[in-house]
């Protein structure tokens, strides 16, 4: 692939090399440094003259830090005279920041894909959203994939005819239906109030799970809360067995140990959109470099993505 040049930010090397490994061209370094004031400057270190430049760099903590490692790169590929430049951003932590639902709150998915488009983002590419609205936000073409075939994939090794898959809420009711329908499943959900970044209230769980080997499908776990709740529920309702699933493994503060502490939950399942999470005793890893390669190659040889997102 002679005129495709991929770089990769500082957030998630090793994802960049694995996807770069499935396109079969070189990460090209990029070199990264201080001002004595802590000001960043970036330095992308292969020709980037008329060519397809790719920028890898998910929105990981530090998100701010990764965040302008991300702009100066674009403006580095910018001013070198690239082609075209795609963000590669298998994970966008300010999809969370998608509505104004209190007073004088800003709207920081807007704005961030402001800042990305007016720092030369030409394209983006990005895995799972928090939620879809976020994708009108660019002024770019987005292409928007998720992680519900490599997900199935792996839960088909089981016996799947007692099986219901529960969405924390209705906000990722639509992924979870997609979902069964991948895995011949039914489909339930939580009916959940949220209060705070760490307190959320699900009062009931909508659909029969009684009895049920149950799925949980949701984008991302972070603190977990939410899932610890929503677990609390289906044991109320008496459910078979737990496994849970989601794209983003973020596993702050300690929440994989203490949903692996709990003898219902069977399994976890996440993608390695994000770095440092390593498979454990009831964790499992799956990759989406593969995906995230052929949508790449598709896009720098103009072919259709659409394939990759249809369910």
């Amino acid at each position: 692939m002679r005129d495709i040049t991929v770089f990769s930010g500082s957030a998630h090397p090793e994802l960049a090399e694995e996807i770069c490994a499935h396109l079969g061209t070189p990460l090209h370094p990029v070199r990264v440094s201080r001002f004595a004031n802590d000001a960043l400057e970036v330095q992308l270190q292969a020709n980037c003259r008329e060519r397809d430049v790719f920028l890898i760099q998910p929105l990981v903590p530090p998100v701010q830090e990764h965040l302008v490692e991300l702009l100066l790169m674009l403006d580095a590929a910018r001013g070198a005279s690239a082609a075209r430049t795609t963000v590669v951003l298998p994970h966008y932590a300010y999809a969370r920041s998608d509505k104004k639902d209190t007073p004088r709150i800003s709207i920081g998915a807007r704005l961030v894909a402001d800042l990305m488009v007016a720092a030369g983002a030409n394209r983006v590419l990005t895995m799972t959203l928090h939620s879809p609205q976020v994708h009108g936000f660019f002024s770019v073409p987005v292409d928007h994939l998720h992680a519900l075939r490599e997900l199935a994939a792996h839960f088909r090794q089981y016996d799947l005819s007692n099986t219901v898959v529960v969405s924390p809420d209705l906000g990722n009711a639509k992924e979870a239906a997609a979902f069964a329908r991948l895995i011949g499943a039914g489909v339930a959900m939580g009916a959940k109030q949220r209060f705070s970044d760490d307190r959320v209230v699900i009062s009931s769980v909508i659909g029969e799970v009684e009895g049920k080997d149950v799925i949980v499908l949701d984008d991302e776990i972070a603190k977990g809360t939410t899932m610890i709740e929503l677990l609390d529920r289906l044991r109320e309702r008496r459910v078979r067995s737990i496994r849970i699933a989601c794209t983003h493994g973020l596993f702050s503060s300690g929440a994989v140990e203490r949903l692996s502490a709990l003898p219902e939950v069977e399994e976890i399942v996440c993608t390695n959109t994000v770095p440092g999470t390593k498979p454990g005793d009831k964790l499992t890893v799956l990759s989406i470099a593969p995906a995230l390669a052929e949508a790449m190659r598709r896009i720098h040889d103009g072919e259709s993505v659409s394939t990759l997102f249809s369910t």
